[in-house]
């Protein structure tokens, strides 16, 4: 019955706690899709430039375009680069080490966003939440990790004095009241996740042997999907599925004309997909 709080101050103590930082580190937003949006109408404009990757979210492109901003090749010394981990389509996940050394690379006004949308459901030990770095932004999501999307809630960790510009760029109130609610108990069933994780680590092993048996390629994705290389056009792969009630994502969108994407989900659900499988293959070899 009210409006919420529009700096959200016990949302970003919470999320601050959870991250081992401070509020003023913390931004949220309607969804990450929406912080995105915020980080880039922030600190791009049309003389300057920003490097997405082939084969990802569309998002990061859309969103760069829309300040005018020009696309470049060049990763290390674009305005803004975004780096999806773990990475989307393919769940492949970049370890700690990794991203540390790539960071080293860039130049001191550049600014990189890690999209860490599927890290807890992955392996959260890898994120790079705790590094408070200039020039690093790191977005989350706990609509993914908790299967709410319809929730909308998504957040970034930053320099503050990023936080603040992005702030006051951000719409009021853009988290509403159930949402912030939503949210506040998410971050106190955290500890639960490590039961998900174990079984879709479990789930994700017997998909991908039963895929890879039917002559298909899997992605080595560390994340709750998988990228699978088909072989043949991913449009007529998806209605096959479809018509035996079965939607995969067609993954044509990110350039990838031949790859479909599956998530892993319930025992139950897997095994319909996997029954799936063998009639999509039989139609494939009829």
């Amino acid at each position: 019955t009210r409006y919420p709080d529009d700096e959200y101050r016990l949302l970003k103590e919470t999320i601050a706690r959870h991250h081992g930082c401070k509020p003023e580190h913390i931004t949220v937003g309607n969804g990450s899709v929406e912080v995105i949006r915020t980080l880039c109408h922030t600190v791009l404009d049309r003389d300057m430039t920003y490097y997405v990757p082939d084969h990802t979210f569309a998002e990061y492109e859309l969103s760069a375009r829309l300040t005018g901003a020009r696309r470049s090749a060049d990763e290390v010394h674009a305005n803004l680069s975004f780096i999806c981990n773990p990475d989307n389509p393919s769940g492949v996940l970049l370890s700690k080490e990794e991203m540390l050394c790539r960071i080293s690379e860039y130049n001191q006004d550049h600014i990189l966003c890690v999209d860490e949308a599927f890290i807890d459901l992955a392996d959260p030990s890898q994120s790079l939440s705790d590094i408070q770095t200039e020039g690093l932004f790191i977005l989350r999501s706990l609509t993914k990790s908790f299967a709410i999307p319809g929730i909308r809630f998504g957040y970034g960790i930053g320099d503050p004095e990023l936080i603040a510009a992005m702030e006051v760029m951000r719409p009021p109130w853009t988290v509403n009241a159930l949402a912030e609610s939503v949210a506040l108990s998410a971050f106190s069933k955290y500890d639960d996740l490590e039961y998900s994780r174990t079984i879709i680590h479990r789930e994700k092993i017997r998909l991908m042997n039963a895929i890879e048996t039917c002559g298909w390629s899997c992605s080595k994705a560390r994340a709750n999907y998988i990228l699978i290389e088909t072989g043949r056009s991913s449009a007529y792969i998806t209605e096959l599925f479809c018509n035996f009630g079965i939607l995969v994502r067609d993954c044509s969108s990110f350039g990838l004309p031949t790859c479909i994407r599956i998530a892993v989900r319930t025992i139950e659900e897997n095994n319909t997909f996997l029954e799936a499988l063998l009639k999509v293959i039989a139609c494939l070899h009829s």
